[in-house]
């Protein structure tokens, strides 16, 4: 498993093949991963602790979805999102295909 520190939180990359990865993400209480989207890449989620705002669509437009534990969500290449942790730590899993580089960052806090 290889682990990388984010701002956020981390990523702890559990699989990794030329046709498919797997990851958890942890997200801190009150942190956000950026605005994005992928031209490529397409990946599933599925929240495994905590709640997750999901915030989809560019700005003005945008649709905010609560996720409970074992609720998932399909991001198509081109849908702009955003995963957060409001009051708890969120714990996902994500499943996608291998380009795990392809992000276009809208709009980060980080200023990445």
């Amino acid at each position: 498993m290889r682990i990388i520190d984010k701002p956020w939180g981390h990523e702890e990359i559990w699989a990794e093949t030329s046709r498919y990865a797997g990851k958890f993400l942890i997200i801190r209480a009150g942190e956000e991963l950026s605005r994005q989207y992928h031209e490529k890449k397409e990946e599933t989620i599925c929240v495994l602790s905590g709640k997750l705002r999901l915030e989809i669509g560019a700005s003005p437009n945008i649709e905010i979805r609560y996720l409970d534990p074992n609720e998932s969500f399909h991001v198509k290449p081109g849908t702009v999102h955003r995963f957060c942790a409001d009051e708890v730590d969120v714990k996902l899993v994500e499943v996608s295909t291998p380009e795990l580089d392809d992000v276009v960052r809208l709009e980060d806090r980080y200023a990445r």
